[in-house]
C-alpha cells in the first residue's frame, strides 16, 4: 500500500512538472474613446412668475344637481370638483369607506338612491354615477 501511495505522489508530482501551458498574449483593448465634452445647454428665458395656471372652464362650470343628490351635498349649483369634495366629505363624516378595501364606498340610503341602487360601489364607478344627477 505504501508504494501505492508513493507511486501517485510520484505521478502527480511529474504531473506538476510538466511545462506549464503555453500563455497567449493578450489581446489588446482598444483604446477607451474619451467622452465628448458637451457644452453647457443655452439658458432659456426665465418663465413670468406670475403666470399661474388657468383651471379647466369645463370643470369650473357651475351645475346644478337633482333632487337626490341635492339631499346630500345641497341644491346649489357648483362645479364638478366641488361635488367630489362634496361628497367625498360625505363619504367620511359617515364612514362610508369600507375598511379593507379602501377603494370601495359602503352606500348608505341616499347614496344608494344616487349610485342606482348598488349598495357598493368603487371609487372610480362613483364619479361616473354621479355626473348622471348633474345637469
Amino acid at each position: 500500500m505504501a508504494t501505492a501511495k508513493k507511486a501517485a505522489k510520484k505521478s502527480t508530482a511529474k504531473k506538476s512538472a510538466k511545462k506549464p501551458a503555453a500563455k497567449k498574449p493578450a489581446a489588446k483593448k482598444p483604446a477607451a474613446k474619451k467622452a465628448a465634452v458637451k457644452k453647457p445647454a443655452a439658458k432659456k428665458p426665465a418663465k413670468k412668475a406670475a403666470a399661474k395656471r388657468k383651471p379647466n372652464a369645463a370643470f369650473m362650470k357651475a351645475m346644478t344637481p337633482s333632487a337626490v343628490l341635492a339631499s346630500v351635498i345641497g341644491s346649489s349649483p357648483m362645479p364638478r370638483t366641488e361635488v367630489t369634495k362634496k361628497i367625498w366629505d360625505y363619504i367620511k363624516k359617515n364612514k362610508l369607506q369600507d375598511s379593507i378595501n379602501r377603494r370601495l364606498i359602503n352606500a348608505d340610503e341616499k347614496l344608494r338612491a344616487v349610485f342606482g341602487g348598488k349598495s357598493k360601489v368603487s371609487m372610480f364607478e362613483m364619479t361616473k354615477l354621479v355626473s348622471n344627477h348633474l345637469k
